[in-house]
């Protein structure tokens, strides 16, 4: 799901001309559809690389990371009840990229 939805975003990046925060728009709507949590603890970064294209060329690209904060909902019950104040139950960050070329304007 948050490869699928970083997809998205690269798909949305790589359009010229695109309006500010269009890419976070699309992560956050690809999330939703998907039921997961889409608010402000989920970080959406946009970045510009260069990409290969071909024997020895390259091309301007965008780069699409998604930090996801993920809870394990078995263990942080147990864990709690086990060790007060244990962190087991704290959320890990789950992060997930995709690049692609950039499209032309024409």
């Amino acid at each position: 799901m948050l490869t699928n939805a970083a997809r998205e975003g690269a798909r949305v990046a790589v359009l010229p001309n695109q309006a500010a925060g269009a890419v976070d728009a699309r992560v956050r709507q690809y999330l939703d559809i998907g039921g997961l949590v889409s608010d402000s603890s989920v970080q959406v970064t946009v970045t510009p690389v260069t990409v290969a294209a071909g024997a020895a060329s390259t091309a301007p690209g965008s780069q699409v990371t998604v930090n996801y904060p993920f809870t394990f909902v078995v263990m942080q019950p147990v864990a709690q009840l086990l060790v007060s104040g244990s962190m087991v139950g704290n959320p890990i960050t789950v992060s997930k990229t995709a690049v692609m070329r950039n499209e032309t304007g024409s």
